[in-house]
């Protein structure tokens, strides 16, 4: 029996401008955000907040409790501990850290205690439990509590999970970039 070895072709892949076409749309995406960044806009991907877009009002006046800020952690050890873990990430602020959207539960001068839960002034801040955990297992390590010193200010979300001043303390009100208004979000 004669048997001839067939040489085939290799296949060809159709010739379709998808991937110029989605490297354009991810290029465009990209700098949409990044203009978006320069003229005082955000993207929100953390529960802490209602997710998508939001805009950084200029705050003309000293930050007081209730305010809902947009605010930039210091490089501090406990950051970077936080930042390792993946309870922060990295962006544009001076210490390399992306901006936080928290809410000043207290400012200069107020008593904090932290045990199972918040307590400012001796009055409960409600959804303030503390996690002895966080998702991994790994301990969290609650802020001692104290009075808030001078030039700073203590931050809360009530989102259960949320990565705030309960563990890191106060930080310098100099931090914050304006008060957080919603453009287009959603809360899950």
């Amino acid at each position: 029996m004669n048997m001839r070895l067939l040489r085939m072709a290799p296949p060809r892949w159709p010739r379709t401008p998808l991937l110029p076409a989605m490297t354009a749309v991810t290029a465009t995406l990209l700098g949409a955000i990044v203009a978006a960044g320069l003229v005082g806009y955000r993207i929100n991907l953390t529960p802490s907040e209602p997710l998508g877009l939001w805009r950084i009002v200029k705050l003309d006046r000293a930050a007081v409790v209730g305010d809902l800020v947009f605010i930039c952690p210091p490089r501090t050890a406990t950051m970077q501990e936080a930042r390792s873990r993946g309870y922060l990430r990295s962006g544009l602020c001076p210490s390399a850290f992306a901006p936080l959207i928290k809410t000043v539960v207290a400012i200069a001068g107020q008593r904090v205690e932290v045990g199972a839960n918040l307590r400012i002034d001796g009055h409960d801040v409600a959804r303030s439990n503390l996690a002895g955990r966080d998702g991994l297992g790994r301990p969290m390590i609650p802020f001692a509590g104290g009075i808030v010193p001078a030039g700073s200010v203590f931050l809360h979300s009530p989102f259960a999970a949320s990565y705030d001043s309960r563990y890191f303390g106060p930080i310098p009100a100099s931090g914050i970039l304006g008060l957080a208004q919603e453009v287009l979000t959603y809360a899950p």
